[in-house]
Parts: C-alpha cells; structure tokens; sequence
C-alpha cells in the first residue's frame, strides 16, 4: 500500500452505469471489477477493492464458498441475511447492524435470504415472509496477509439517530474509543450516516474517500445532485458537505492509502 496523495478530484460514478450481474435470485451491482466481470480501469479505489449492492430473493442466496485476504464488510438496507462460517459463527445480519469479516488466511461462508421475518428486538424469527434481502457488501486489503480468520459484528442502529457520520468499521487509531467494530488496516475506516433533511454532513478530511449512496438522494458539494447508487470517488482530500431534502443513507469510505500508489 502507498499514502500518496493524487491532486483534488471528484469521480462521479452514475448507478446505470454500473457492472451488473442479473439472475433468477440475485440482482447485483458492482462499482468495480468483479467476478467475471473484468475492467483493468476500475479495479479498486484508494484501498476499496469491491462494493457489490445486492438484493437477494426470499429463500435464496450464496452458497458456502471461499474467500482469503480480505476484510469483508456487510451493511444490511432491508430485510435480513443470515451468515454462517467454517469458524462457527452464525447469525442473522439485519439494518443496523454492523458485520465484519476477516477472511485472513482462508475461510468459508454462506449468506442467505432465510425467509423469516427477523426481530431484532427479541432476536427471534417471528414468521415467514416475501421480503428481499438488500444489502451492500465491501471489501478493503488487510496490513498483513494470512492473519487468523475472525468475525465481529455491532448494533449501531442508536448512533445513527444523530444523522451524522458515524464510523462504524475501521481500523484506524482515532476510531478506537468509538462505536466501531476493527479492520485490519489501520488505513481505512467506513462510516455511515442516515441524513436528515437540513442537517448537513461533512465528509472526512482524507486523501481517498469513496461515497456512496445506498438509499434516497443527496448533494454533494462540488458535485450536485446523487440518485440513489450513485458514488463518488474523491482523491486529494475531503470536507465536502453533504445535504439533503428528502432524506438519504450514505456510505462513506475514509482512505489514507491505496493500493501500488
């Protein structure tokens, strides 16, 4: 990884023009190159490596499957996902709820739509349901490769009330006295915010920043006007303000490295 610093610049990246990968149970959206889905111009930013905006049918879902070196963040919108690992962890993933996965030297896992209304209040499944699961999943580099796999997750649904950017994954030093769960790089941390609208957001002061729109609408200085899946990817520093009239739920990435320089 490199801490260099390219010169002030604001990348929008539009919703419809992102790579799609569309079957029977899954509608996904990738803002990078995934899977077979190859472009060598768009492969990460900062240390942002995937960011896939996902609805999954009831009942249906991704089978267990691989994954090595990465820190794997999962943001529920909607509906409930249930994880399993060849750790022993398991649980269900539900808005609010912040999810972290270190696939370290190698682990195996499953997410799925069980179908089951999710409270999570109670943490019991009440009844059956038709509702899709919608979540966002990223992945960022870890510091140091063949780490011990691990998960970690945290209700972040209170702090979000404010409306402000909360961090609510990072491996940053700042971060460590606040609601966050760790990554392992201590480059990057996620935050995010339910805007309200009147309530101005600032964004981080940082070299890389990747914002996205998971929900609503919001303008972004600089900028204007950003529908529902749309991103920016800002190099060379932050500050921005965000704001909105309708409300908005946004992801914002905060960077202090990328990836080869």
């Amino acid at each position: 990884m490199s801490t260099t610093v390219h010169e002030p610049h604001l990348d929008v990246r539009r919703a419809d023009d992102r790579l799609k990968t569309k079957i029977a149970w899954l509608d996904s959206k990738h803002s990078f190159s995934f899977g077979h889905h190859y472009d060598p111009a768009n492969t990460h930013h900062g240390v942002l490596m995937v960011n896939n905006d996902d609805i999954v049918t009831p009942g249906q879902g991704f089978d267990t499957h691989p994954h090595q070196d990465m820190e794997i963040v999962t943001w529920v919108l909607q509906g409930s996902l249930v994880h399993q690992d060849s750790t022993g962890h398991s649980g269900v993933i539900y808005p609010g709820l912040a999810q972290r996965m270190t696939a370290g030297s190698g682990i195996l896992h499953s997410e799925k739509n069980d179908s089951w209304r999710f409270d999570g209040a109670t943490g019991l499944h009440a009844e059956r349901h038709d509702t899709p699961v919608h979540f966002v999943q990223m992945w960022v580099l870890p510091d140091e490769a063949g780490v011990t796999p691990g998960y970690e997750q945290l209700e972040i649904d209170h702090e979000l009330l404010s409306g402000g950017l909360v961090p609510i994954a990072s491996g940053m030093k700042d971060h460590a006295d606040h609601a966050a769960i760790r990554i392992r790089n201590q480059y990057a941390a996620l935050h995010v915010s339910r805007m309200r609208p009147g309530r101005p957001v600032s964004l981080p002061d940082a070299p890389f920043l990747h914002v996205f729109v998971a929900r609503g609408d919001a303008a972004l200085e600089g900028v204007g006007l950003l529908a529902e899946g749309d991103a920016v990817r800002v190099s060379g520093g932050g500050g921005q303000q965000l704001t909105t009239d309708t409300g908005a739920e946004v992801l914002v990435w905060e960077m202090h490295a990328t990836v080869g320089g």
